[in-house]
């Protein structure tokens, strides 16, 4: 039986090679880092996950957009601390994700994958939409 990881990368040559300029591979990445976060783990990847999916499910940013916050906030060199972890990170895994057929119903697939995440991590929103404002700013615009 494939693990995450690997499963994963299937995922990521779908996505990857998708061609929309929405860029939903971002996405995937994003719901995969908060949902496989490990407490030993780097912070900042759970926190960029984070603010991805929030960015995309919240404030209806495309793949594309996330990414462009993600590499405005990398730029800020700040020391990252570890978001509290729910003991469930959401219902849908990668392996659902992959079993349905490809096209619109995956890409339906993915977005109901993240919302699954993002509602595991609700007692964790009021933190990720402040890293948002304080470091991107209330009036940043992609």
């Amino acid at each position: 039986m494939p693990t995450e990881l690997e499963l994963s990368h299937e995922l990521a040559y779908y996505t990857l090679a998708h061609g929309d300029p929405a860029f939903i591979h971002q996405h995937a990445v994003d719901a995969f880092a908060a949902q496989n976060a490990e407490p030993t783990g780097k912070p900042i990847g759970v926190i960029f996950g984070l603010i991805g999916l929030y960015l995309h499910l919240e404030r209806g940013f495309t793949g594309r957009q996330v990414q462009l916050a993600h590499m405005r906030l990398g730029t800020s060199h700040r020391n990252w601390t570890m978001p509290r972890l729910p003991n469930s990170r959401g219902t849908v895994r990668v392996s659902d994700v992959l079993a349905a057929e490809p096209g619109p119903e995956r890409d339906a697939m993915i977005d109901k994958w993240c919302a699954s995440v993002w509602d595991a991590y609700r007692d964790v929103r009021g933190e990720i939409a402040e890293i948002v404002r304080r470091e991107l700013g209330v009036d940043w615009i992609v």
